[in-house]
Parts: C-alpha cells; structure tokens; sequence
C-alpha cells in the first residue's frame, strides 16, 4: 500500500514539473512574440536574430515536426524515445528509494530520536497493563514516551496496542522491531537516553526466559555511552535473581513475577480484602509510595513527622546514616537527619506537603488480648511455577499443626521431585504438613472427593500448562470456583439437624489468580471469591519500580516472611465502640503498638479507603469497621 502511493506520488510530481518546463517554453515563446509586435508597431526593421532565436525556442520546446527529410525526422524521434527513456529510469529510481524508505519506516527500522523516554524490551500479556500504567505515571507531566522494540513486525505490534482501547493519557508509545541482543538495535531506540529500561519476561518457559532476560542485561551493560537509566527485569525463577544482579550489577532491579504473586496469594488468603488494597497502592491511578526530602523536617521525631502531612502518611524513612537504606516503620524516637528522606503514601508527588502539626487529644492505649494462632487447613488447587516458594511462607506464617491440602494433576511422584528440586527441605517445615491429592480441578468428580468443607482457606491457582493462554487459564479457575462453592451449597443441606454445622464453615475464603483483568467483572458481581489479578499486579510492580527504582526495596519488605507487613485490623484494637476521634488520633494510637494506619473500610463499605482525606475531621467509628495497617509480621 505504501508502494502503490509513493508510486502515485512520484508520477504526479514529474508530471507536474514537466508541465512546468513546457509551460516555461510557451511563455518564452509568448514573450518573444510580443517584443516582435511591439517593434512593428513601431515601424522596427526586424533583425534577422529574432527569428534564429524563435528557431531556436521550438528546437528546445522539442518542437521537430518542422524538419524536412528521413534522417533528421528519425534523429529526432530517436533522441525524443531517448528523453522518453532517461525520464523513466529516473522516476523508477528515484520511486523505488522512495518506496524502500517507506517500507523500512513501516517495518519499524528507523531510528528514534528520542531522550529521557522509558524504553520496553520484549513482549507479553503484561504489555497493555504496563503501558497503561505509564501513561497515568506521566500524566501530571503531559504525558511522556514510551518505546518498545520486539522481535515482531511494526504494524503487528501496532494494531496489537490499538486493540488494547487504553487510554494513555497524553503518553506517545512508539514501536519499533528489533533484537535487544545486537547493540545496533538497541542504539536505534536510543538506549543510552532513556531514563528506564523495562525488560519483560516471555511467555512460555521459565528457564529460557531468565536466560534470554540474562544476555538482554549483558548487551545493555556493553552498550558504549553507557547507560542513563536503571534497567528493571522481570523474572520467572527466584533462583536466578542473583546471577542476574550479579551480571548488572547497581543498574538492576528485578521483579520476581511467580514469587511476587505467590506471596501476595499467601497474605490474602489469610486476610481478605487484601488483594484490593495492593491493587489500589501498586497502580497509579489511587495512592502510591514517593519518597522525597523535606528540610523543614530535620530534627523531628518520627512520631511527629507522622501527622505532619494533611495529604500523605509517612511510612518510612531513607536514612542518610544507615547508608541510605530505607527503614521502614521505624520507632518513633527516630529524629531525621540532615539529608534524610521521607517514604509516604500519596496520590502524587504534587499532593502533599509538611503543615503545621494538628492539635490532637491525647491517645489512650486500648488493651486487648490477641487471640492466639490456631491450626489452619489450606487447600491448593493447580499447580504454577514458585508453588515450593508459596509452601515456605506458608510455613512461616501459619500456626503449627496446620495442614496444606495440594490437589492438582501433577503424579505424586513427579510432584515430590519438582518440589525437592525447587531447593528447600520439605522434611523440615515446622508448622505444617503436606497432604497430597492427585485429580483435575475442572472435573466436578474429582473435587467431590475433597473434604472441601473444612477447609480454612482455598487457593485457586493459574495452572502452569496452560498460563500462557489468559483465557484458557481463567475459565478453568472460573469453573474450579463454581464447583467448589456449588459442592458447598448442597453439602450444608444435605447435613441433617442431628448434625449441625456452623453456616460459616462454608463460607471460607477462596482466593483465585486471574490473569485476564476482563475476569474480575465475573468475579467481583456476585460477590463469590476473591481474587488476586497476577499478570495486573506485575505490571503495576513493574512500573511503579521504573518511575522509581527505590521502590523496590519496600515491596521486596513488605511481600518478604520477615519484617513489616500489610495486616487488616479490626477498629477495636485502637478504640471503643461509636468513640469519636479523627484519622490523626487513631494513627497515634496505632503507634503505641508500633503500628502505621494507611487506611480504614468502614462496615458497609466494599472497598477500603487508602491515605483519607480530611483527616482532621472527627467521626464515630464502629467495632465492625477495619483499619488497614503496615506492622511487623505477627
């Protein structure tokens, strides 16, 4: 298509300019014609000069039908043939370079002339997510760019992305086709100016994603004017997180994407609604981290900076004195130092600033006894890569005696293998125990064979064999979810008045991994399972850590076993019933457990509020509401 119009191009210019140079003759001829009237009219003997030179005008206009004779007659048709031919030669020259710029614009061969834009290498179901992201990251400046190169055709990648019916906000992606291990291509997307590199994994298998991720790092760092960005990698396998620090050395950061959503499967299912808060923290579109530097604040405890901003909540501190390590959560006898930096949760890094300190009452420590952990029974449905991982924190988290039921297609043989080489001893968990069912989770029959009943907790796991395919893995947790809860239903009337059973025992949590955002919609309306939305999750991980690369730090933290944590708190660990106090009040009584309140859901509500608004403004709680809290793990 684009020959055809460079074709149609080229042939209306030269016909034009052909049209000029005849029309360049006729009015010379013309004026020629005037000048010789105007001396007869003035009684001029006419020299003979005029009509050498009007001769001379027709042989160059190409006029030869006035030559007498066959030899001059074929001289002239012979050289006007040749005219005719050079002509061609030259329009098809000239539309064949025009044609081959063309197609190489349209097969995305051109370089980008582009500086501080965020550069994608790769492609995969994460891309639509990841650039809407981006868009919203940059719309308090404009907009910004984004390039990705891929090895896929230009026009394919485009329509692709138009497909995707993603507002980016003023954002401008450019694409561009290419291979990010030769340097060539990587210097035709500007690599040395971009102010990230985003590196995705591919779809398929684990193994030969990190590798091809490993020699993409290994061709960034060889790139001769150096880097001006951080390069963020996204991996499949926890366990070649090293090499690949190791290889970029300060430049990387990495995304563990199987670990990151394992871990984050594991406090949901122990905490619902939690998944709804991490969607709402790592996304730009609500609240996110910033982290900035304040002078005004240098020589103030930590216990004040905490109610200093009316816009934000302060949760950390990146210490000058610790090396510039982030410390999150840290006690309220901290006094910032000169050059210390404060970690808040905000809407925008132009929504907050320090303001006088509010007057608030004095905080009453609430005494409660915290029940004591008692013995889980969790159930894993499926199998997925870094399920070995899931199993750990798992046993770090849970109760000793717990049972971890796995149902999945695996052979149980094979499954003790896979699970043996993941690294850890399974021999030497300390607060649970493996129980192992073989069956298909979309086969009413075999889920029938579960004591699903008593169950504390259900994973919905995104099968391994067929999470490439967003759709296919969603429908087959989709119909997994609706044969257990249909199981449940007729269960509890089947169970007869001589044998009562708590109602609630079939109403525990059940959490699904969606990988296709379109699924929630099923999900959320009839209000029958939480979710957690993997592949969204990643990339909203993906891009908080390229705006920032500090970031990564307090999400490794906080989806750790170890150190600080999300938890959901009922409001009567921080007040008695209808007490009336304001979001400030509540945060200094939080702080006497070493507690950070980012948020609350009240009682009625079906989502939780993240970094409130007004929080001088004083109202009756209820027992019934929840706060939403960053503690140490319990």
């Amino acid at each position: 298509m684009l020959e055809i119009k460079a074709n149609v191009i080229i042939t209306v210019f030269f016909y034009l300019l052909s049209k000029n140079f005849c029309l360049q003759g006729q009015v010379k001829d013309l004026e020629e014609q005037i000048l010789t009237l105007k001396l007869r009219l003035q009684g001029c003997n006419l020299p003979d000069s005029i009509h050498i030179i009007n001769s001379d005008a027709q042989e160059s206009s190409g006029h030869h039908a006035g030559y007498e004779g066959i030899g001059p007659r074929l001289v002239s048709v012979s050289i006007s043939f040749g005219g005719m031919l050079i002509f061609a030669m030259m329009l098809g020259l000239v539309s064949d370079a025009i044609s081959e710029r063309l197609d190489s614009l349209g097969k995305g061969k051109s370089e980008v002339v582009e500086s501080s834009h965020t550069l994608i290498l790769g492609w995969n179901q994460k891309l639509g997510t990841l650039l809407n992201q981006l868009g919203i990251a940059n719309e308090s400046l404009g907009g910004g760019t984004v390039v990705v190169m891929a090895e896929r055709d230009k026009e394919e990648m485009e329509n692709d992305i138009a497909k995707m019916e993603s507002d980016f906000r003023g954002t401008s992606v450019i694409c561009r086709s290419g291979n990010p291990f030769i340097l060539a291509d990587l210097k035709k997307v500007s690599v040395s100016k971009a102010r990230a590199i985003i590196v995705l994994a591919e779809d398929g298998n684990a193994h030969q994603s990190d590798a091809r991720a490993l020699r993409t790092v290994l061709s960034l760092t060889g790139v001769k004017e150096g880097l001006r960005g951080h390069i963020v990698v996204e991996l499949s396998d926890l366990d070649n997180e090293k090499l690949v620090k190791g290889v970029g050395g300060e430049l990387v950061e990495t995304v563990v994407s199987h670990d990151v959503i394992g871990r984050l499967m594991v406090q949901c299912a122990r905490q619902p609604c939690l998944s709804q808060i991490w969607e709402d923290i790592l996304g730009f579109e609500n609240c996110e981290f910033y982290i900035k530097r304040w002078p005004g604040l240098d020589g103030m405890c930590f216990e004040d900076v905490l109610i200093s901003f009316a816009g934000a909540i302060p949760c950390g501190v990146k210490s000058v004195a610790c090396g510039g390590k982030i410390i999150l959560n840290p006690d309220d006898s901290y006094v910032l130092q000169e050059g210390d930096q404060v970690l808040v949760i905000a809407e925008d890094d132009d929504t907050y600033a320090p303001t006088t300190l509010p007057m608030v009452k004095e905080a009453s420590l609430i005494e409660i006894i915290r029940p004591t952990k008692e013995p889980q029974k969790i159930l894993l449905c499926g199998w997925r890569r870094g399920i070995d991982d899931m199993i750990v924190v798992l046993d770090a988290f849970l109760a000793p005696e717990s049972e971890l039921w796995m149902f999945n297609e695996v052979p149980e043989n094979d499954r003790v293998k896979k699970l043996t080489d993941g690294g850890p001893d399974f021999d030497r968990l300390m607060n649970i125990t493996l129980v192992h069912r073989e069956g298909n989770a979309v086969i009413r029959r075999n889920l029938e064979t579960l004591p699903l009943e008593t169950f504390d907790s259900i994973l919905i796991l995104a099968d391994e064999p067929v999470q490439d395919s967003a759709i296919q893995a969603d429908s087959r947790s989709l119909a997994t979810l609706l044969f257990i809860r249909d199981i449940q239903a007729k269960r509890l009337l089947s169970y007869s008045k001589e044998t009562p059973v708590h109602r609630g025992a079939f109403s525990k949590v059940i959490i699904s991994e969606i990988l296709d955002p379109r699924t929630k919609n099923q999900l959320s309306t009839p209000k029958i399972s939480d979710y957690v939305l993997s592949n969204e999750l990643v990339s909203m991980a993906l891009a908080m850590v390229a705006e920032d690369r500090q970031i990564n730090d307090v999400l490794k933290e906080l989806f750790a076993e170890e150190g600080n944590k999300m938890h959901i708190r009922q409001a009567n660990f921080y007040l008695h019933e209808e007490e009336e106090l304001n979001f400030f009040e509540v945060l200094l009584r939080a702080r006497q457990r070493k507690e950070i309140v980012i948020g609350y859901r009240l009682a009625n509500a079906e989502r939780a509020v993240i970094n409130p608004p007004n929080k001088s403004e004083r109202r009756n709680w209820s027992s019934k509401d929840a706060f939403v809290v960053i503690a140490e793990k319990e």
